[in-house]
This record gives structure tokens, sequence and C-alpha cells, in this order.
């Protein structure tokens, strides 16, 4: 799944530029009207090509499952890249309006099409650049603010910190290394590049310009996908921090790191300290660039 099930079913189309999304339903039926689904698929698809440009894809596959047992309402994801690229979706059938209005998932499925499958020793790069991302494409899109993006990386990042025995992101395979850890060095990552560039680039450039090169349809080393993005900011950022992160536990302090960018929870809110040194940056990140297409 999702190819034999998805080819032998009907299907309704979402068109984002130049791309299309081909939707099929599984069996069962939804509370909510299957319209306004396909706005959501739509809202979801629009987030994450305002980050990358353009959507990932041109022909993506889409299966939306229904499910009756009790759970989340927008309960799975995953994404596919070997039959072409696919995203298998599952729903409660009770699901409401305010929870997809309010999802992460669908993004978070669809930002992986933008990148290349990689070995399974850098899974914590497709995971963690999906965490990342995420939260920036619906900043950068209107759909969430900044305040609430930086909630979900002060109390997440901590997670992706090294811990005991640690070996580095390329020989720590936990769940807390691989999503956050891997966001953790994506973090890093954009702060280098645009301290590199005077703050005119950035990681969204870099990820970019490997989209440019290839998506999850195809496979690949990370180094070279690392270097297509160096090359594309003028900096060594993305693989001189690899090297410093893939084989060992690399120290971060993340209580200076949230005070240079000017940023803390207080009380549950965030609050931001615009005479930080690097609140520039901070800022930058929630903020679209000029995209390649509608």
């Amino acid at each position: 799944m999702p190819y034999y099930t998805f080819d032998s079913m009907p299907f309704d189309t979402v068109d984002i530029g130049a791309s299309r999304i081909r939707v099929a339903f599984g069996p069962g039926t939804f509370d909510l009207p299957r319209a306004h689904i396909l706005d959501y698929v739509a809202q979801s698809a629009r987030s994450v090509a305002v980050y990358f440009g353009r959507f990932p894809a041109v022909s993506t596959r889409l299966l939306i499952l229904n499910t009756t047992t009790p759970g989340r309402a927008v309960r799975s994801g995953t994404a596919f890249g070997y039959g072409g690229a696919a995203i298998r979706l599952t729903l409660a059938a009770g699901v409401a309006a305010a929870d997809l209005e309010r999802d992460w998932v669908l993004v978070h499925e669809m930002t992986h099409l933008a990148l290349p499958s990689l070995p399974r020793r850098q899974h914590w790069f497709e995971e963690g650049m999906a965490t990342y991302v995420e939260p920036l494409a619906r900043a950068q899109a209107g759909r969430l603010g900044p305040e609430r993006v930086w909630a979900a990386m002060l109390r997440g990042m901590p997670e992706g910190l090294p811990r005991s025995g640690d070996r580095g992101l390329d020989d720590t395979p936990t769940w807390g290394r691989t999503y956050w850890g891997g966001a953790l060095f994506c973090l890093l990552a954009d702060i280098e590049i645009r301290e590199a560039t005077s703050g005119r680039l950035g990681l969204q450039h870099a990820l970019r310009a490997i989209l440019d090169h290839a998506n999850i349809e195809q496979k690949s080393a990370i180094e070279p996908l690392l270097q297509i993005g160096d090359r594309a900011t003028g900096s060594t950022a993305l693989s001189s921090l690899y090297e410093r992160m893939r084989g060992a536990p690399y120290p971060i302090d993340l209580d200076d790191l949230w005070k240079r960018l000017g940023v803390r929870l207080v009380g549950g809110h965030v609050e931001f300290d615009e005479t930080a040194p690097r609140a520039a940056t901070r800022a930058a990140l929630t903020q679209a660039i000029a995209n390649r297409q509608p």
C-alpha cells in the first residue's frame, strides 16, 4: 500500500501549481463532507509549496483511510517513494473541521516528498527535516503563529540532545535522536548558513536546491545532498555540521542558543526578545521567501 489499493480505486484531484495530487478514499464514511477533506489536503499542500517554492512532486498519490477505533482524529501518516510519490493517511471517521485545521501530520508527510530516500543510518535527516520544516511551512503560509512554532521547538528540541551512550546521529537510532536530534541538526544548520551569508540565505534555500536535484522518488547517500545544499548557499555549514554530529555526541547549550535567538518559555507562554543577537535570524525562519510558482 498505497499503490495496489490506490490504482484500483476512483480518485479526486487536487492541483497545486503544476503538481497534481490524486486523492483516493478507502472504505467507510466520514462525518465531514468529502469536499472539506479535499480542502484540507489542498491547504496542507499549499503550505509545503510555500516553503519549497513548489510542491515536491509532479504527481502524488494520497490514500485516505477511515477508522472507527478510538484514538486521535488524525491517526497516522506514511510517505512512500519507491513506486512514485505517495502518502497513506488515516483519519478517524468522526474527524472534525477543527481537527484538520490544527493538524500537522499531513504537512509532515508531504514534506518528506522533498527529500530523496536515504540509507537507514541517515533516517534521522529524513525525519528531522520533516519535524523541523513542518511548523515553519505552516507559519510561512499564515496557518501557524510564530509563538506556537517556538513553543514546540522549546519543548521538543531537548529530546534531541545526546544522552549517555550516544554515538552520534548516524548510530543512535532512538526516537528522540531521530526526530528531534535531526530537527536540532536542521536548526543549527539554518543558523550557521544565515550567519555565513549575513542573513541572505538559510536552510530553506539549501533544501530547495536539493529538491531541484531529486525528491523522494530517488535514492541518495546523504553526503552529495549536503554538498548540493552547501553549493546553493555558498557555505560549508551542512557538510561540516554533519562531520561534527554524525559519529559522536555533539555538545549543544540549548539555554545559550535560545538566549541568542531571543526566545523563552515563561509560564507556558513564549516571549521574544528583539534585542537578542540572533533575533533577526529567529524572525526570518517563519517569514516566507519568494516562490517559483503559486
